[in-house]
């Protein structure tokens, strides 16, 4: 597996890297098609094909160092959360920034709890096609259907954008003031500026590639109809980085196929949005 950005030694080794990627390729919940153990490889493959110029913020965010870590291999839902929580959590006392890549869904509930103790009053932007708050799903807690129960847990303030898809049994552990829906979205010319001003002043993000439509994110292993565009889901993380301090985020959910496109998207999402977190004057650590 090349490093992510295929970049040379001088900005992916650890020491001198801002920026940690952390590869989950976890896949034991899923409860449709296989395959999201893939992903964090498909993704890092395809970052290696990129323009390392970034037009919009007319920058070269490698230049801060992307060091791309070993995967958390893990057969166990519990074990595997554990272990990316330490893996994280110790990043981040180093000073890293982190951006954790699926692997199913499930591997967020340990990267938010390391992001949520590290940092003080964080509140969570999710963008995603399903609610994921079920408490129970196939038999555990910790299955990519209740990944949003568990964030739960560790914070109230939760964000979740793009949802076309839910259990009646979700409802009642809904904000409906932190809830935009897709068909909410089309209809409102406000909704970004509202979700944004919903959120804290630290941010995580967690991002479920089934949020776009699948017609440009055919490779999910649960894709829905009705998604967000390519420069919808980037509108609201620019006005999110500019308004906000971003902590750290993951990117889940790729299930890839013979078609590399939706997995170029993946890289180009992640590299796009380090881009626009590190050009940000609200920048901390």
């Amino acid at each position: 597996m090349d490093n992510f950005g295929g970049l040379p030694a001088s900005y992916s080794g650890y020491e001198s890297a801002d920026i940690v990627i952390l590869p989950v390729p976890f896949d034991k919940t899923s409860s449709w098609i296989k395959g999201a153990d893939k992903g964090p490889d498909a993704i890092i493959n395809a970052s290696c094909n990129m323009e390392l110029y970034d037009i919009e913020t007319a920058s070269e965010v490698y230049r801060r160092g992307i060091y791309t870590g070993p995967a958390v291999l893990q057969d166990d839902p519990l074990e595997m959360i554990n272990q990316v929580r330490s893996k994280v959590a110790g990043y981040l006392a180093e000073g890293k920034f982190v951006v954790t890549l699926g692997g199913e869904h499930t591997v967020s509930v340990g990267a938010i709890q390391a992001h949520v103790e590290r940092f003080d009053n964080v509140s969570i932007l999710h963008l995603d096609a399903h609610s994921d708050r079920r408490d129970e799903y196939g038999g555990t807690k910790y299955s990519h259907a209740c990944v949003m129960a568990r964030a739960g847990e560790m914070t109230d303030n939760i964000v979740s954008v793009g949802i076309r898809s839910m259990d009646s049994t979700e409802t009642a552990s809904l904000d409906r003031a932190r809830l935009f829906t897709a068909n909410e979205i089309r209809k409102s010319g406000t909704w970004m500026q509202d979700a944004v001003s919903q959120l804290s002043d630290n941010v995580y993000i967690t991002l479920d590639l089934d949020v776009f439509d699948s017609s440009i994110m055919p490779s999910t292993g649960t894709p829905e109809p009705g998604g967000l565009g390519w420069y919808e889901v980037l509108d609201l993380l620019e006005l999110a980085a500019k308004n906000k301090n971003i902590v750290g985020f993951d990117i889940v959910e790729l299930c890839p196929t013979p078609n590399p496109a939706p997995d170029f998207l993946a890289a180009k999402l992640t590299y796009k949005l380090l881009s626009l977190i590190f050009a940000s004057p609200l920048r901390v650590q």
